[in-house]
């Protein structure tokens, strides 16, 4: 316990000091839950031989990630009262990430989702959700202070799926957007939790206009636009880039990013690598990106920054595939460093 207590006590100092000004805390907001993922890549569910435990949860590696470039972030979500919950929680602190905005819930579980990874390094997933605990966070459990210390809010959409927690959800985001928070969107869809295609559609779409950073994938356009070319500049820029958003990010794996302003749009090129587990590698990205952001808010404005960030970012989700797991895989900047120096993973 004392060394868990000493992990964790940076974070006061760090809450303490976004107090007074407005960075560098980056505030991740949903779903933390135990992934199982196959020993053996490349088969089934039904002919894996057994399963390996691993913390799980997109907004969750996202903190982390941030955490491991020497950043400063916290989560906000619940889990069960049970010992997954309490592990997660402890990973959490173990990776300098405040944890003091989770919540546990007494009855529901903490989500399980049994992950197959294919021969080429993508993923399927079977979620045990039923309700499971992050579904059920509250507004009224909110830690509002936590919130309105950020410089950047950061959320996906599966936390809009069922009630409490889309209402929950809703209004963390009011919270942050009237604290002058940057509000940072990435939908990771999970087409098999939504009640219909239609439904993810809707329900990723309901929170797009408030936006003010959106990382989207290219199997994302497709899929919100109804299958439109994801190539296509057009198509982002007339059906996906809105009014008040500062940055659009479309990421294509191995092949890099590119990027969209008010005022400027281009591509950034990847780092190329040997994939072995894609897991956690867009969380890895978008934890580098807002990091770089939360320390120059106006990043968005100058394009040669804006490449070297997201240059940087390529490479932190390119050494995030090399190694299995989300969590354990996100990479410190001197590794990136090193691997951007070198020019080859």
């Amino acid at each position: 316990m004392n060394n868990g207590a000493r992990i964790g006590t940076p974070r006061s100092s760090v809450r303490k000091r976004t107090a007074k000004e407005k960075s560098p805390l980056v505030v991740c907001f949903g779903e933390l839950l135990i992934d199982f993922v196959p020993t053996v890549s490349g088969v089934s569910l039904a002919e894996a031989p057994g399963f390996k435990k691993a913390p799980g949860g997109a907004p969750a590696n996202v903190a982390v990630g941030i955490a491991r470039l020497g950043g400063y972030s916290a989560f906000i979500g619940k889990v069960g009262e049970d010992e997954f919950g309490r592990m997660l929680a402890d990973i959490l602190k173990q990776n300098n990430v405040d944890n003091s905005g989770m919540r546990f819930d007494p009855i529901a579980r903490t989500a399980l989702a049994f992950v197959t990874l294919r021969a080429d390094g993508e993923r399927e997933f079977m979620f045990f959700r039923n309700p499971s605990a992050d579904m059920l966070l509250t507004e009224a459990e909110l830690d509002k202070s936590l919130i309105q210390k950020a410089s950047i809010f950061h959320y996906g959409s599966i936390s809009l799926i069922e009630e409490p927690c889309r209402s929950a959800h809703l209004a963390a985001m009011d919270i942050a957007k009237k604290s002058g928070c940057i509000l940072s969107y990435d939908p990771n869809l999970r087409l098999p939790l939504w009640p219909s295609e239609e439904a993810a559609r809707k329900g990723i779409k309901s929170i797009w206009d408030q936006a003010d950073v959106i990382k989207i994938s290219e199997e994302e356009i497709t899929f919100l636009t109804g299958g439109d070319d994801p190539y296509d500049d057009n198509v982002v820029l007339n059906k996906l880039y809105h009014p008040n958003l500062k940055l659009l990010i479309v990421t294509e794996g191995p092949e890099g990013c590119r990027y969209y302003t008010k005022e400027f749009h281009g591509r950034v090129h990847g780092v190329k690598v040997q994939a072995i587990d894609t897991t956690g590698a867009g969380d890895a990205f978008v934890g580098s990106l807002l990091n770089s952001l939360a320390s120059n808010p106006n990043l968005y404005k100058d394009e040669k920054k804006l490449k070297d960030a997201l240059f940087f970012a390529n490479g932190c989700g390119a050494l995030t595939v090399t190694e299995k797991g989300a969590i354990p895989a996100l990479p410190t900047r001197e590794a990136v460093l090193e691997v951007l120096n070198k020019g080859t993973a």
